[in-house]
């Protein structure tokens, strides 16, 4: 209790760039939160975060959401989320810790390297796209840069974007909160948090989407992803320990 001023403002700090960027809350949540909580409670804590904040997103950005993508990247990812949240309990938390700080390295690196990297716009890569990030959700926590660099390869504006991008993150953090919950990741006297992260959500994506139209969305990610950076180097080096 001691630290939970600083747990919220970091917790909302990760939901504001989250919702700039586009790649969702949680590739800064999940390192944040290992400082206060063990990996497996940090994965719980993390679905129930995020489930008040895309409804939040949706609230706020519900006109124009994409059908199709909802379904050809939201189905294969609730599939694979539910497959990676299951086998995350046979793996060791600290290696955990080290995949999802290797992770968040190679990837941000490559999205900053690889400016204009893109996908076809294809329903194939669509449906491998969600699968990844589902599974990268389970697994680790986070797959919202994988599932942003699929939806970016159709062109949509940011609202649609935005919009499309919680609706598949809704499933996805649905069906793993009810594996975590099995798991037992979720533990009663984590149960205060859900109220404040809530408002922690909603706050967040309120101050993210008015953000979004005063400044370019390019330059807001290009610090994000040297965040994003940063936040994989430090967790590497707390998970080498």
């Amino acid at each position: 209790m001691q630290f939970l001023p600083l747990f919220i403002i970091l917790a909302l700090i990760a939901e504001i760039l989250g919702t700039i960027g586009g790649f969702g809350s949680s590739m800064f949540f999940v390192p944040i939160a290992g400082y206060f909580f063990d990996f497996h409670s940090v994965l719980g804590i993390t679905a129930l975060f995020h489930l008040s904040s895309n409804v939040s997103k949706i609230a706020l950005f519900r006109k124009g959401f994409d059908k199709k993508l909802v379904l050809t990247i939201g189905v294969p990812a609730v599939i694979f989320v539910i497959a990676g949240a299951f086998l995350s309990r046979f793996v060791n938390t600290s290696l955990l810790q080290i995949l999802l700080s290797v992770f968040l390295i190679l990837l941000s690196l490559l999205l900053m390297i690889y400016k204009n990297l893109h996908l076809k716009p294809t329903t194939t890569n669509s449906i491998a796209g969600g699968a990844l990030s589902g599974i990268t959700a389970g697994l680790l926590g986070t797959g919202g840069a994988i599932r942003g660099l699929t939806l970016a390869a159709f062109n949509l504006d940011k609202k649609r974007f935005i919009a499309t991008s919680a609706i598949i993150d809704l499933g996805i953090d649905l069906s793993r909160s009810v594996v975590y919950f099995s798991n037992g990741y979720m533990h009663k006297h984590d149960y205060y948090l859900i109220p404040i992260l809530l408002v922690v959500g909603i706050t967040g994506t309120f101050i993210g989407k008015k953000l979004l139209t005063r400044f370019s969305e390019n330059q807001f990610k290009y610090v994000v992803l040297i965040l994003v950076f940063i936040t994989g180097i430090v967790t590497l080096i707390n998970g080498v320990k």
